[in-house]
């Protein structure tokens, strides 16, 4: 894939359309925190067909494991998973060029509308998908990928950061066929509004084993369980259309069916394979976040390089000016060719590990900051004025380094895929 196709490109155009209209005319009141993302995304979903998608998508990956779940209690043979399309991956499988697009251009618009959806359907509805039963998937899933509820994903505490597990302290204990969750959980993207949590937690089994080595379970919770607190929404710098908040379990009693897969010894790991299954998606969504930022704000600085006046001249006739264009030129199009090369092995069905995953993020992310801070520069003081978009997205684009893991920590990913034996 070297560029994108007449369908992107029609997709594109109608995607502006929906954000020329429905979008910006918000910005203030979502930067504010005045209005919610949610409302937005259900009307996006609506118009574009993706909430039937969606929908359509979960009742052929439930029709698919129920004949196969039928099959095994029958003991017929099981059908065969290759003829299974490539929707096993995940409810929008197989669009991976049209969600690129989607997330690019809203990204450079309101990143935070891409933040809210993308962690409830990309972490929590794909993380019930990937770990769930046939009876969790029909009780969560078509819910979530189609917004009509809100999903959260929980891992990070207040003193495990980067040392998400080792550092962890919320745990389960075993209570008859319940479990008890204690615990606290923050920077929780959806924490304050979600419907529906994905909570990881380790497994106290009253053994004094060394808790860091603890097994990692992976539980779902629904608003409103007795014991379970979503506290106000945080101020931050960036990113303030999206919710972000704390988590508080003070003795919350879950049944069995809330514990993914139902078993203390998934098939795919405990909780923290799980959990880096899901960190491969989000950081390559980063890079199709970035190429939002830096497609913006490269449109907006040549705009301005063209019309603004000093000394009797257009700026852009300035050499130092035409430096900075340049090298937003150079990120626009090296982050465009690794979005394009991670749909391409998408679509050969050999997506980007943890480490190349790791690679682009810490790049994208980096980059996409360094070009919306030129950005603002070559504002000057309009660029520090928040009438003047290039200041969200100076915000914005800030919160990659440290969204999906910080970029000292994609360092240590990187380097271990070069050095695993």
């Amino acid at each position: 894939m070297f560029e994108w196709s007449e369908t992107d490109e029609l997709v594109r155009g109608a995607v502006r359309g929906f954000i020329d209209k429905e979008v910006r005319p918000h910005l203030d009141a979502l930067d504010s925190g005045e209005m919610l993302p949610y409302p937005i995304i259900r009307k996006l979903f609506a118009e574009f067909g993706i909430d039937a998608l969606g929908s359509e998508a979960v009742a052929k990956l439930l029709a698919r494991q129920r004949k196969r779940e039928e099959a095994r209690t029958a003991g017929e043979p099981l059908p065969e998973k290759k003829d299974a399309p490539a929707g096993d991956g995940g409810p929008f499988s197989g669009q991976e060029s049209l969600m690129a697009v989607l997330v690019s251009e809203l990204s450079g618009v309101c990143m935070g509308l891409v933040t809210a959806m993308g962690v409830s359907i990309g972490l929590g509805a794909t993380t019930i998908l990937s770990r769930g039963t046939l009876a969790q998937k029909q009780r969560w899933l078509a819910d979530i990928v189609t917004m009509k509820k809100v999903a959260a994903w929980a891992i990070t505490e207040p003193d495990s950061g980067s040392d998400a597990f080792g550092g962890m302290k919320t745990y389960v204990r075993r209570d008859g066929e319940d479990y008890i969750l204690n615990g606290q959980k923050t920077f929780i993207t959806n924490g304050p509004y979600a419907d529906t949590v994905i909570v990881y937690a380790k497994l106290d089994e009253g053994d004094g084993a060394d808790k860091r080595e603890r097994r990692v379970l992976t539980f779902v919770l629904d608003k409103g369980m007795e014991g379970f607190t979503q506290g106000k929404p945080f101020k931050k710098m960036g990113l303030h259309s999206s919710p972000t908040g704390e988590l508080f379990f003070d003795n919350v009693r879950l049944s069995r069916d809330r514990l993914l897969g139902e078993t203390e010894r998934h098939e795919g790991g405990d909780g923290r394979e799980s959990a880096r299954s899901s960190f491969t998606a989000e950081r390559i969504g980063v890079a199709f976040m970035a190429l939002g930022i830096v497609n913006e704000c490269h449109r907006l600085c040549v705009d301005y390089a063209k019309t603004r006046k000093l000394w009797g001249q257009e700026i852009g006739r300035f050499q130092l000016v035409q430096l900075k264009l340049a090298r937003m030129e150079i990120a626009r199009i090296n982050i465009q060719n690794m979005v394009f090369h991670a749909l391409e092995r998408s679509r050969a069905g050999k997506p980007p590990t943890l480490a190349e995953a790791s690679a682009m993020k810490l790049y994208c992310s980096e980059t996409a900051t360094e070009v919306a801070m030129d950005a603002v520069q070559l504002f000057g003081g309009n660029g520090y004025m928040s009438e003047y978009h290039v200041e969200q997205l100076a915000r914005d684009a800030k919160s990659l380094m440290i969204y999906a893991g910080s970029n000292e920590i994609q360092v240590t990913h990187v380097a271990k895929g070069l050095l695993a034996y």
